[in-house]
């Protein structure tokens, strides 16, 4: 079976779902712990435990490198949330996050082959997470830090890379800025431009529209406006003048020709719309862009604008739902860039690993583009390999 194929099917069954069998799928939990050591004798119990594990534990104790090798640890992911901002759903509290973190760590395995846990932490306070997982350092090799509420996710972020000698990244930042920018390479070929020429409208400055901003201006994107709900970024506004923090900051990197208004005067000649944000978008809007436009409608569940109004007006459309074409997805991303990461020993994910990354994933889907085909299946067995090895090949690289 192809792999369009056996999205097809995937994408018909995503709509047909109950709600008995997503509940009997998450009775009891999503992941349980096997061991990789047979334990069928004595002997058996020997080696893995007492008193054979002494052996290692005083190796160790010696020599605290060997824990790399002898233990799970440094392949280990973790996957921080506090609940703050769990997928469409909001503040929803670290116990009700949890079904959402033991599926990213069912994500690790399945297309990372890394082992990953999820860890919820009853606390919004950035300092106490920070220690939290300083004093866990021990047991784990990177963590991923999920579905916290800007702000205060950047202060996390930031904290933690400082904090721990490991690979930190914040997925609901940099995943969907990796994967979006992956997209839009592959939409900019499909309609005859280059990435420079675009003119580009990020809906919503959170987590998730920064980073989006950041990485296309990282990679030669050069006309960005972002929206908020008070309307177009730009470092004149009243609240951003003088202020601090990410907001204020792309407000001085982005907008170059200082657009001001909101969503009417940021999409009139724009050649692109990125949405992450629960923000609709009015049809009028769209129709002010410019010919063959792109639409990317990231929003989930439900799109800033749905896929049948949107090509009425642009070349081409993108959502992050798996049942419609040109899924936007983070899968694509996560697994591979940690993968990478940990394969080459890296202490920090760095702006070069996540560009090799979107570069990585617009390359396999080169072959067979179209403006309904920019970018792999998030099914597809080649991506998570595929990026893998060009975020390693980044960090060696230097």
């Amino acid at each position: 079976m192809s792999i369009d194929a056996a999205t097809a099917i995937d994408n018909s069954a995503a709509t047909d779902l109950t709600e008995a069998e997503i509940f009997d799928a998450h009775r009891g939990g999503k992941l349980s712990i096997t061991s990789t050591v047979p334990l069928t004798n004595k002997r058996d119990l020997s080696i893995a435990y007492t008193p054979g594990v002494a052996e290692v534990s005083r190796a160790i104790h010696r020599n605290p490198e060997l824990a790399r090798t002898l233990t799970w640890a440094e392949r280990l992911v973790v996957v921080v949330s506090d609940g703050t901002a769990v997928l469409g759903l909001g503040n929803i509290g670290p116990s009700a996050s949890l079904p959402v973190m033991e599926g990213k760590s069912a994500l690790f395995k399945t297309f990372g082959d890394l082992d990953s846990i999820p860890l919820v932490l009853n606390t919004t306070d950035v300092d106490e997470i920070v220690e939290t997982l300083v004093r866990l350092r021990p047991s784990f090799g990177a963590v991923n830090l999920e579905d916290v509420a800007a702000p205060r996710c950047f202060e996390l972020e930031e904290k933690l890379i400082e904090a721990l000698d490991c690979p930190v990244m914040h997925d609901d930042q940099h995943g969907t800025a990796v994967v979006a920018l992956a997209a839009l390479t592959n939409a900019a070929k499909v309609t005859g431009r280059e990435l420079g020429q675009l003119r580009v409208v990020v809906s919503g400055a959170g987590a998730a529209g920064i980073a989006v901003a950041e990485i296309l201006l990282s990679a030669a994107v050069t006309d960005v406006v972002l929206l908020d709900s008070r309307g177009v970024i730009n470092s004149a506004r009243p609240d951003l003048a003088g202020a601090a923090g990410k907001k204020a900051e792309i407000a001085g990197r982005s907008n170059p020709r200082g657009v001001e208004g909101g969503p009417a005067e940021a999409l009139a000649g724009a050649d692109v719309f990125i949405g992450v944000s629960s923000s609709k978008l009015d049809e009028t809007h769209l129709a002010l862009m410019n010919r063959d436009s792109i639409v990317f409608a990231l929003s989930n569940p439900d799109p800033e604008v749905l896929p049948e109004v949107a090509v009425k007006y642009a070349a081409v459309v993108a959502t992050g739902r798996s049942d419609f074409p040109n899924q936007i997805n983070n899968v694509l991303a996560f697994p591979g860039i940690f993968r990478g990461a940990l394969d080459a020993g890296a202490r920090r994910i760095t702006p070069a690993m996540k560009l090799a990354a979107a570069r990585a994933i617009a390359d396999l889907a080169a072959a067979d583009l179209a403006v309904d085909y920019i970018v792999p299946s998030p099914l597809d067995p080649r991506v998570a390999p595929a990026v893998t090895a060009a975020v390693a090949a980044a960090v060696e690289a230097g």
